[in-house]
């Protein structure tokens, strides 16, 4: 037996009349208010699915969405960007070169300087030059020695097997070096490189290449010792970025190792004081909120007296702004004595709009307190839904690794193509296979171009031939409306099932006696098995918005040089329209998934009876939203900002660690736990608030569906709380016994 069906024994019994004729409404522009209903104790149990039509859309995007990434596993093969290749296409780090990661660049120079008309094909890393998989990348200077040009000399004792192609031996052949640099078979000089991302590249980060470190006979043909180097350097151009990156992540993955306990203690705090600063939200509340309003009007009190002064201190200055004109110094016009007279006008008009809203909506302000009491007693009372944004954090890893595993797949798509090159365009003899000749690196042998020594089976691209292969642009759109879908549908479920939840709270009668057993699981429940066309239409309409955004990015971004002024000001108009269209849909759909949750209507009758309640009482909602949100960007300060402060004196070294093996001084770079711990604090503090958030919406829409359906009498009394109802000076009348 309900609660409200307890209450329902000792009032009158209700005419039949009464339940079945037409009510006179008070209607308004923004709609009628919610009549009563006698059977209303809360979110409607007896329910039937909404917005099939969008389910089965939905259902049928999301199958499609599954083939999709099948058959991108399917033909898609990742290792071509995971790992690095050779001259002949086979991948370094896997296979039959497992134990070779890394490439070397038998001519570095080439990757800059090289004519080759193939050159401008070649994709990633690839350069018109034999690369071959090493174990490690060299790290010395070494330049083939001239005695290795005698006719006598032996190749094998100048240069080194690890470093030739696989296929070629050293030991017993019959070519000369000539021959061997001429067709590419060993690296006439290599560097001091480092492997990034696989690639051996010079690491100019240290001193290997300080001209004192270079030896004295490591200069090509015409060049001296330095111009040796600058041009190597201008071959590998930035990618290198002037540090060793592999080393930089090693270093920093060793400090995550050295620190990952403290780190994690740093999370757990954040999670400690963002949890209890919520509970303690039903005590300290209204301390909070008027320290913080009286802070703001500080804030601009202090900023009208400054004015003052600086107004009066520039009293013998005679600039005026017909005398400074237009200029980008904007510390001009701050010696301009009327420009501190429009600040003081400015604040001081500020000032009284704030302290004239203060005195006339005092009243709405205790409203918004008390409900924020009530959302941290409801919190109280249903710890669970402080970690319902867990579950919400997995579907949503689940969909971005989804989508990026998918695009990878789709973008590795199609087999790979070879073709013949000649990686020495000089040779004459070498412009007859410059057309597109394929090859297949497996069996390749230059020997069948005997008049093109330097001719190899390089890798091109990818395939785009097939029906799958020629719509591989479109699969990538359709991996993006899909993802994008599927987040902001994850984002609706956590909204639905958390208003479900804290209405469950509002409707129950007597706290916590007649709260449903397990609401959130409850509220998850219905989500699922009645509403999910309503979320997916929600955010349909959400997700279309953002494409119409992403495509305008594109094409700024795109056009952004062969703009005019007229152009940019229209494309900033656009950005600025469907940035604030955004937002307003979230506000839409936010309020929408709380009527659904209660309700158990579609979505556009619950998005219209929403905003029709919320027009109603716009001032109520701006008042509440305004105070929320000082609140909960105050709470986040103290959370990020307390736990990074102590993150900072910790790892820093200035809080001594006694009694443990951690030493700060034995971390490479401190900053990277800081900054992990001052994330991940944010995001915990994120995750708990916006629960605390949703508690807050759901409850004032709630007090407000209250005040309109009940009266307070016996028939219809207050679901609110006591403290609600002493603000608003109403009271529920005991009903009659006997």
């Amino acid at each position: 037996m309900t609660n409200r069906t307890r209450w329902k024994i000792f009032r009158p019994r209700a005419k039949l009349i009464d339940w079945i004729s037409p009510v006179k409404i008070r209607r308004t522009n923004n709609g009628a208010p919610a009549q009563y209903d006698p059977t209303f104790i809360g979110p409607i149990h007896n329910r039937s699915c909404t917005d099939i039509i969008c389910c089965a859309l939905f259902m049928l995007v999301i199958v499609g969405y599954m083939v999709v990434g099948i058959l991108a596993w399917l033909y898609g093969d990742p290792r071509h960007v995971l790992y690095p290749r050779n001259s002949t296409g086979m991948f370094c780090g896997v296979g039959q070169n497992k134990d070779k990661p890394s490439v070397l660049y038998f001519d570095i120079i080439k990757c800059a300087t090289g004519t080759n008309i193939m050159a401008a094909a070649l994709q990633g890393l690839q350069c018109p030059t034999t690369q071959v998989c090493v174990k490690s990348c060299p790290s010395e200077f070494w330049m083939l020695s001239p005695l290795a040009y005698l006719p006598n000399a032996k190749p094998d004792d100048y240069f080194k097997q690890e470093f030739c192609v696989p296929s070629f031996q050293l030991q017993g052949t019959n070519l000369s070096a000539t021959d061997i640099i001429n067709k590419e078979l060993c690296p006439f000089f290599y560097t001091p490189t480092t492997s990034v991302l696989g690639r051996c590249l010079p690491g100019f980060g240290g001193n290997a290449y300080n001209p004192s470190n270079v030896p004295a006979n490591f200069s090509f043909p015409g060049l001296d010792e330095n111009q040796t180097i600058a041009a190597i350097m201008n071959a590998t151009g930035d990618l290198a970025g002037g540090f060793n990156i592999k080393d930089v992540g090693l270093r920093i993955f060793e400090d995550f190792a050295k620190s990952w306990q403290w780190i994690v203690a740093g999370l757990v705090i954040a999670m400690v004081v963002s949890i209890l600063f919520l509970l303690l939200l039903r005590f300290t509340a209204p301390v909070l909120v008027w320290i913080l309003i009286v802070g703001v009007l500080a804030v601009g009190a202090f900023g009208i007296w400054y004015c003052y002064n600086e107004y009066m201190s520039l009293a013998s200055s005679s600039l005026t702004f017909s005398n400074v004109g237009f200029t980008t110094n904007v510390n001009v016009y701050l010696q301009v004595r009327d420009t501190w007279l429009a600040f003081l006008i400015i604040l001081c008009i500020v000032e009284a709009v704030l302290l004239l809203a203060l005195i006339f909506l005092r009243n709405r302000i205790f409203i918004a307190i008390a409900l924020i009491q009530e959302t941290s007693k409801a919190l109280g009372h249903m710890m669970s839904t402080l970690f319902y944004p867990v579950v919400t954090f997995v579907l949503l890893v689940v969909c971005v690794s989804y989508w990026g595993i998918t695009a990878l797949y789709l973008a590795t798509s199609g087999g790979p193509v070879y073709k013949v090159v000649a990686l020495n365009s000089t040779q004459d003899n070498c412009r007859d296979i410059r057309a597109n000749e394929t090859c297949d690196p497996e069996t390749f042998n230059s020997t069948k171009y005997p008049d093109c020594p330097s001719a190899r089976c390089i890798f091109i691209n990818y395939n785009t031939e097939g029906l799958f292969q020629r719509n591989l642009f479109n699969l990538q759109i359709y991996n993006v409306v899909a993802f994008l879908w599927c987040v902001n549908f994850v984002i609706a479920l956590g909204h639905c099932t958390l208003a479900g939840a804290f209405a469950s709270y509002y409707w129950a009668f007597r706290k916590p006696a007649d709260i449903p057993t397990f609401p959130l699981i409850q509220s998850f429940m219905r989500a699922l098995r009645y509403h999910v066309g309503s979320l997916a239409f929600g955010a349909l309409i959400l997700t279309l918005v953002q494409i119409v955004r992403i495509i305008l990015e594109y094409l700024d971004h795109k056009f952004k040089e062969a703009q005019n002024p007229c152009t940019r000001f229209l494309m900033c108009c656009l950005k600025c329209c469907f940035w604030c269209l955004e937002k307003f849909i979230k506000f839409i759909n936010r309020n929408a998934y709380i009527m659904i949750a209660i309700y158990g209507k579609n979505f556009c009758v619950s998005a219209k009876n929403a905003f029709s309640l919320l027009m109603r009482n716009i001032i109520r909602v701006v008042v509440l939203d305004k105070v929320t949100d000082l609140l909960l960007f105050f709470g986040k300060l103290l959370v990020v900002g307390g736990v990074g402060v102590l993150a900072f004196f910790f790892f820093s070294g200035r809080i001594p660690t006694p009694g443990t093996t951690f030493e700060t001084a034995a971390l490479n770079y401190y900053w990277m736990p800081i900054i992990t711990v001052v994330f991940g604090a944010y995001l915990i503090a994120h995750g708990f608030f916006s629960v605390y958030n949703m508690g807050v919406d759901t409850l004032f829409l709630c007090f407000l569906e209250d005040l309109e359906r009940n009266d307070g009498s016996a028939e219809k009394p207050y679901f609110m709380s006591k403290n609600l109802m002493k603000i608003l000076n109403k009271k529920n009348k005991q009903p009659k016994r006997g």
